[in-house]
């Protein structure tokens, strides 16, 4: 590539990112503004102006439900978009598999598992705080218990763990499914979690979760290199001097950190990290240096948007509407791009 090709390929990235964060930045002044009472825009520019200090605080009639119920959920809900379109592009790049999503090898069966033993077995009073961590713990048991039943002499053969994957999430189903037929009141609890939302966001929430995503979103980042040489395949990519199965390792783990950090307080919600690498690589190539953040971006302005829309239709679970939105894009893109990947 000629330096002027590579100068007008950074200025098209930078363009993109300056436009998507803008984009973000509107969409949380406007879906700060929509729900069953309406807050004028002007009003939530002149909070978060008086929070940041670049102007004179005010009195705002609507601060409470500005700062304390609609913020939380919009960052929230941008958090957790971020984290699920990251691990869905990691996951796509590094299967070679346009039908990866970051629940393809079990995570949110295991997830499920955990907090429906929370939610059936520990005391109400303290399910706020013991469902998450325990969404969180089943993850991650469930990641490693594929991990190393997929492993063999040492390598994580790809097919190997798509297989195991598939089978360990329908055993946990079904576990789900008979711990869900003894759960008498406990049912709909467990069904509210299944369905994933919003209602119960507040900023201890995203003050837990902030920390691990940014993290291992920067960890990710840091194989887009790496992901560009495995698309070319496995040995092209160890020619170029990339250690294939230690970044194979390392990626399933921080994509399977991300994605239980992301359910384990707002329950299992799909397609965002199905659809959202696929529209985003539609908009910017598929080289993952500007995939990964560009698909970050538009995953949480996605789900900020798609939970906006539930609160109007009386706190809807935002889980069913990203199946009605993703189910349909989906199949729009198979048939639009029969050839493959």
């Amino acid at each position: 590539m000629t330096k002027t090709a590579y100068f007008r390929k950074f200025i098209h990235w930078k363009m993109v990112m300056i436009y998507l964060v803008a984009i973000l930045c509107l969409t949380i002044v406007l879906t700060t503004a929509i729900g069953p009472v309406y807050v004028p825009p002007m009003e939530i520019v002149a909070l978060l102006g008086s929070k940041l200090r670049l102007c004179e605080p005010s009195s705002i009639p609507h601060e409470i439900i500005i700062f304390q119920i609609r913020l939380p959920r919009i960052f929230l809900g941008i958090l957790v978009g971020l984290s699920l379109a990251t691990a869905g592009t990691a996951l796509q790049g590094l299967f070679k598999n346009p039908m990866a999503d970051p629940y393809i090898i079990g995570i949110a069966s295991g997830a499920a598992v955990g907090a429906a033993l929370s939610i059936m077995v520990l005391p109400q009073i303290f399910s706020v705080y013991t469902t998450p961590i325990m969404a969180f713990l089943g993850a991650l048991f469930t990641i490693f218990l594929v991990y190393n039943i997929a492993t063999v002499g040492g390598k994580i053969p790809v097919d190997t763990l798509l297989l195991t994957g598939i089978a360990v999430s329908l055993f946990l189903g079904a576990v789900l499914a008979f711990m869900m037929s003894i759960a008498g009141e406990a049912l709909h609890n467990i069904f509210r979690w299944l369905m994933g939302g919003f209602w119960l966001a507040n900023w201890t929430q995203v003050k837990i979760i902030v920390l691990p995503v940014l993290v291992c979103f920067g960890l990710i980042y840091l194989f887009a290199k790496d992901l560009n040489a495995m698309l070319l395949g496995e040995e092209s990519a160890q020619t170029l001097g990339i250690n294939v199965e230690a970044s194979k390792r390392i990626l399933l783990v921080l994509s399977a950190f991300i994605t239980a950090a992301a359910v384990s307080f707002t329950g299992t919600i799909g397609f965002v990290g199905l659809i959202i690498p696929h529209i985003t690589r539609i908009l910017v190539g598929p080289d993952h240096r500007i995939l990964i953040p560009a698909s970050a971006l538009v995953g949480g302005i996605f789900l900020v948007w798609t939970d906006a829309l539930a609160r109007l239709l009386g706190e809807m679970p935002v889980g069913i509407l990203t199946a009605f939105f993703g189910a349909p894009f989906f199949i729009y893109l198979l048939k639009k791009r029969k050839r493959g990947y």
